[in-house]
């Protein structure tokens, strides 16, 4: 039987598609202004891409922050269930979970059959999230994909002190102008960033084995930056960033 979940982000929504407990295809594309649309679309193009009509969908969980305008979806789901189902699918060993999306970030921790026993989220300031990133991209004049790479090479990573990401926007503009360089002030976002969400994860009391999710575990500087902050090595698959959908199909073969 086929089955369907649907991640409907501040930034990107995600679909994904399981038939019979196997992973068959997903699909990434920007949320737009509407998300009821972003949710049809990205659902109708994966089904395209993999020839599949949706009567043979038997199941549909959507999630994310968008999930209870998907109005086609069977049940809506909070992203913190589907990450950790996600994240237990692709790898049953993972205990740890930090998910790094567009608008929150979260530490999320699983028992042995990847069930949710506890987590923090950071959902009421943009700092440590995709957005925190996106915002200093801007400032710096960069493509937001090209962060992680850049910052690989500083030497000594800038020190960002604001948590707020205007006043940090601001020390940013401030040290442009000084002509730091543009490597060394990235790896400093990088570092504020891992400083908020390691905080997360402290808070729960984190184990390993640890996986990132979201959009944001693609910015290996990011990656590296919360390596060092947890002192542990971090699991990226390369379904990182639909990872919420994933696991919401999961959900769905469940139903």
């Amino acid at each position: 039987m086929i089955f369907a979940g649907i991640d409907i982000g501040s930034i990107t929504a995600k679909a994904a598609i399981i038939k019979d407990n196997q992973l068959i295809s997903t699909h990434v594309l920007f949320t737009g202004y509407n998300t009821l649309t972003a949710s049809q679309k990205v659902f109708e193009e994966l089904l395209s891409k993999v020839n599949i009509s949706k009567n043979e969908v038997k199941t549909i969980i959507s999630t994310g922050y968008g999930r209870n305008s998907v109005d086609f979806a069977d049940k809506a789901l909070t992203e913190i269930i589907c990450h950790g189902a996600g994240a237990h699918f692709l790898n049953p060993e993972i205990r740890g979970i930090i998910d790094v999306g567009g608008q929150d970030s979260k530490a999320i921790l699983l028992d042995n059959n990847g069930k949710v026993t506890n987590f923090s989220m950071n959902d009421k300031c943009a700092a440590g999230t995709g957005r925190f990133l996106e915002v200093m991209a801007r400032a710096l004049e960069l493509d937001l994909d090209l962060l992680g790479e850049i910052s690989l090479k500083a030497d000594t990573p800038a020190n960002i002190s604001s948590i707020c990401t205007v006043f940090a926007e601001s020390e940013v503009i401030s040290m442009i102008a000084k002509q730091e360089k543009r490597e060394n002030i990235i790896a400093g976002i990088h570092e504020s960033a891992a400083a908020r969400i390691a905080t997360l994860a402290a808070k729960i009391k984190i184990q390993e084995p640890v996986m990132m999710t979201g959009g944001v575990a693609k910015n290996i500087g990011m990656v590296k930056a919360l390596e060092n902050r947890l002192k542990c090595q971090i699991l990226v698959t390369d379904s990182a960033q639909e990872n919420g959908a994933i696991g919401a199909a999961v959900l769905a073969s469940t139903l």
